[in-house]
């Protein structure tokens, strides 16, 4: 289990994370959302034992993350959002160094791996592509077939194959009862992947929940093109729709299931040149709350 406990851990700027508090149940996989400097990376620094926090507790599998730092490093995978090598060591002799520092073989496993992911790790590592870097980052990090992962954008520098590959191995991690905690800014991967779902702003938690009762928030919204904007606009005001100005000529009302009827009869009221339903994603919603701040 990975818990966050009133983590704050500010910067000499002033920016930082304030009061972060959640948990990451034990085999299941949970997304960390946010745009870049929201405090995803921050968080996972101080998960890792790399930054001291100014108040707080974050733990994983009961072991404080500043004192128990290396213990911790030992036993799960890390993806770093910007991977740092030995520039000067070759692929294959990483992942050996690797192996070595947590006294861990598994030979097969990284054989496996290096298959999966289509990679040579012979040659100098300062030689390899990006996305070449972030394949030998993802080996490095499940190699040892580790019972947490913690994962920080890990599919940047992979191409849209790769990252499907990428998707398949942690489901099937997610299958073997590994527990995941995955910072991500790629909606698709979030909802094919994640069973729950953080969303931080400004270095402070929007919102947590489950992805279905996420799912099932996702509501449907109706573009009306009217003959004449003003005369529509003002009818669905007056009725009391939710509804925005999507475009100059185009009005989105949001209507749930009780309402269609009504919406009917209110659009009945005013001659339309089209009217196009349009089903909100998970990242429509991600939007909002963070447009929002969650309220």
């Amino acid at each position: 289990m990975i818990k966050v406990e009133d983590l704050t851990l500010t910067y000499p700027s002033g920016k930082g994370i304030f009061n972060v508090d959640f948990t990451v149940k034990t085999g299941g996989i949970t997304g960390y959302l946010g745009p870049n400097g929201s405090g995803k990376t921050t968080t996972i620094r101080a998960l890792m034992g790399f930054m001291r926090p100014d108040s707080g507790i974050c733990s994983i599998n009961g072991m404080d993350c500043r004192t128990k730092a290396t213990q911790i490093q030992n036993i799960l995978g890390y993806i770093p959002g910007e991977i740092s090598f030995f520039d000067q060591m070759e692929g294959d002799e990483f992942l050996n160094f690797m192996s070595d520092m947590r006294r861990t073989k598994n030979e097969r496993r990284k054989n496996d791996l290096i298959e999966l992911l289509d990679l040579n790790p012979k040659g100098k590592i300062k030689k390899f592509s990006k996305g070449m870097k972030q394949k030998l980052g993802i080996v490095a990090a499940f190699m040892h077939d580790p019972e947490i992962l913690v994962l920080d954008e890990p599919t940047s520098g992979l191409d849209p194959l790769m990252q499907n590959v990428f998707i398949d191995l942690v489901m099937e991690e997610k299958k073997r009862g590994k527990t995941i905690l995955m910072s991500s800014h790629m909606f698709e991967e979030v909802e094919r992947t994640c069973d729950d779902i953080i969303i931080i702003k400004e270095g402070k938690i929007v919102t947590e929940s489950d992805v279905g009762a996420l799912k099932k928030a996702l509501r449907k919204s109706y573009l009306i093109r009217p003959k004449n904007m003003d005369v529509g606009w003002d009818i669905m005001q007056n009725k009391g729709f939710e509804a925005t100005k999507f475009a100059p000529d185009i009005i989105e009302a949001y209507i749930g299931g009780d309402d269609v009827d009504r919406f009917i009869k209110a659009v009945a009221g005013f001659e339309v040149e089209s009217l196009d339903v349009r089903h909100q994603s998970l990242e429509d919603l991600f939007l909002e709350f963070y447009s929002k701040g969650g309220n």
